[in-house]
């Protein structure tokens, strides 16, 4: 039989237990400083053990989660979810994210119509209209 492993490169385990994609999108967040071990960021090939704490921030939130085995090589996602203790905050309700204007492409600089509209979408306050000289 073959010796227990010991440790994995991060950057390998992350795509092993399908925490991104590819593993090249995994090393470019470990080179990013996306990806920290214990608390601290860290390269591609840093050793990572059982029992480390391994944050990462990707697609706009941060999964936390805790190695429980290791594994190098990309398997299903039922066994891949055995290979970690999540313990991701939950996401925020879909009330709370912000709503973001989006315009169609081409459709050139707002009108005056519009951009009183969008600021009373977002709450801005009125710009006031001065006066004519009499």
């Amino acid at each position: 039989m073959a010796a227990e492993q010991v440790s994995a490169r991060v950057d390998s385990w992350i795509w092993s237990v399908r925490l991104t994609r590819t593993r090249s999108i995994a090393s470019d967040a470990c080179r990013g400083g996306h990806v920290r071990v214990n608390g601290v960021r860290v390269k591609p090939a840093h050793a990572v053990r059982v029992g480390d704490e391994v944050r990462l921030r990707h697609e706009g939130h941060e999964r936390i989660v805790v190695v429980s085995r290791l594994i190098t090589k990309r398997v299903g996602a039922a066994v891949a979810a055995e290979c970690y203790v999540d313990k991701s905050p939950p996401p925020p309700p879909r009330e709370e994210t912000v709503q973001v204007a989006v315009r169609a492409r081409g459709a050139g600089r707002p009108t005056k119509r519009e951009r009183r509209s969008l600021d009373k979408l977002f709450g801005r306050p009125a710009v006031e209209r001065r006066s004519r000289p009499e």
